[in-house]
């Protein structure tokens, strides 16, 4: 699992030594927890590369998850935009319904070969519970998933897919009661159970070394993209690659392995709520820098430094802070980071459903948004030949009472 990537200039390095992409990252966390951080990086460094190790990882993904996912041509999403010619990878047919195993199953085996045999996680839209409870089931370890009561509600689906898991669903009420403050309780369990606890942390965020080893736990899904995209259009990348951005993961999957390719645009859907203006989880449009769960990033937060409160339909891209790979990707201008309203994100469910039978779930749908004007562009840029891939990053049975009751 390399972690270099090589560009026109020079090579890219991410993150260096001490877990930073340019000014973001590292490690913030209470003085209590530098050692089980230094711990789980000496571990990941040493079972990274280890061929039984990535065998067993390979071998799970394949036998259990599902993998490969498919590249599927989106025909009638094409004529309907015009343009570019549509492709999605298809991350919601993958077990659990999106692309959060992956991960999961990465650092499960990870937590086993350390000899840590109780699992902490966070979640928002419930898709990295439920990975996380079905590895822990897979693997008959406890499991306790922490998520926020609004969440809880609106994502009644996913909390009983957890709990027939047997995972126990801990509810956190303080502030919006939504990802940030389900992280925010899953921190201080992990402080207070340090020795024989792993969090497993559902996205490219928190403290080094998360943000990388997570990321390396997904860059399958665009190592995948390259090898089929070859079979089916005789290429090896597209013209543009999207996806949505909440913490990030999906995103940095896809994008990772084309980040040494300088023809190919990458393209970011944040959450815009009800606009740039007003509420929202454009974190990349609004916010600023800050330290957030343990790493410096970019994050909303008021004059005094308080974090906002984030809104978007999208309980996955309900977060007021980012991965800090995107922030330091978003400040070199490799990758664009667009808002999307909850409106234009429901339109975009609209779109992939009536012209591809393809539900997706609310946060793809961001991506979904952005490729009328990301298609036709690529195809003034580039001719009829212009391909352009989305991450179908999750299925949209869990958001159907929100779909329901919005459109």
């Amino acid at each position: 699992m390399p972690e270099t990537a090589t560009t026109t200039d020079a090579t890219y390095t991410a993150p260096d030594a001490n877990g930073h992409f340019g000014s973001y990252g590292g490690a913030f966390v209470p003085e209590i927890l530098h050692p089980v951080l230094r711990e789980l990086r000496e571990a990941y460094a040493h079972y990274k590369d280890e061929p039984e190790f990535d065998e067993e990882v390979r071998s799970l993904l394949r036998e259990y998850a599902g993998r490969p996912t498919p590249l599927t041509y989106c025909n009638r999403l094409t004529d309907e935009i015009g343009g570019a010619r549509i492709y999605a990878k298809r991350e919601d047919l993958l077990h659990t319904g999106a692309h959060k195993l992956n991960n999961t199953i990465g650092q499960i085996l990870l937590a086993r070969r350390m000899g840590k045999d109780r699992i902490i996680a966070e979640t928002g839209a419930g898709q990295h519970g439920v990975a996380t409870a079905t590895v822990c089931a897979k693997f008959g370890m406890d499991c306790i998933v922490y998520m926020g009561t609004e969440d809880m509600e609106r994502q009644r689906l996913n909390v009983e897919r957890m709990r027939l898991l047997g995972a126990e669903v801990r509810p956190a009420t303080s502030g919006s009661q939504t990802l940030k403050d389900a992280t925010n309780e899953a921190i201080r369990d992990w402080v207070s159970n340090p020795a024989d606890t792993f969090y497993i942390i559902g996205s490219v965020v928190g403290p080094h070394p998360y943000p990388m080893m997570v990321r390396d736990f997904h860059r399958v899904i665009g190592e995948e993209t390259r090898e089929q995209l070859l079979e089916k259009e005789g290429r090896k990348a597209p013209d543009a690659i999207a996806a949505c951005v909440g913490g990030g993961s999906n995103a940095l999957g896809i994008f990772f392995p084309f980040i040494g390719d300088p023809g190919v645009e990458m393209v970011g859907a944040e959450a815009a709520g009800e606009g740039l203006d007003g509420r929202n989880a454009a974190t990349l449009s609004n916010g600023t820098p800050g330290v957030l769960h343990g790493a410096m990033s970019v994050m909303l937060q008021d004059d005094a430094g308080q974090v906002e409160i984030a809104h978007s339909l999208s309980a996955g891209l309900d977060y007021p802070g980012v991965g800090p790979e995107h922030a330091h990707l978003r400040d070199t201008g490799r990758v664009s980071y667009p808002g999307v309203t909850d409106e234009e994100a429901l339109e975009g469910v609209k779109l992939l459903s009536e012209t591809e039978g393809i539900i997706p779930a609310l946060e793809t749908a961001h991506a979904v948004a952005i490729l009328p004007d990301l298609a036709r562009r690529m195809a003034d840029a580039h001719g009829d030949d212009a391909v352009v891939i989305f991450n179908c990053s999750g299925r949209g049975d869990k958001d159907m009472d929100t779909i329901a009751a919005n459109i």
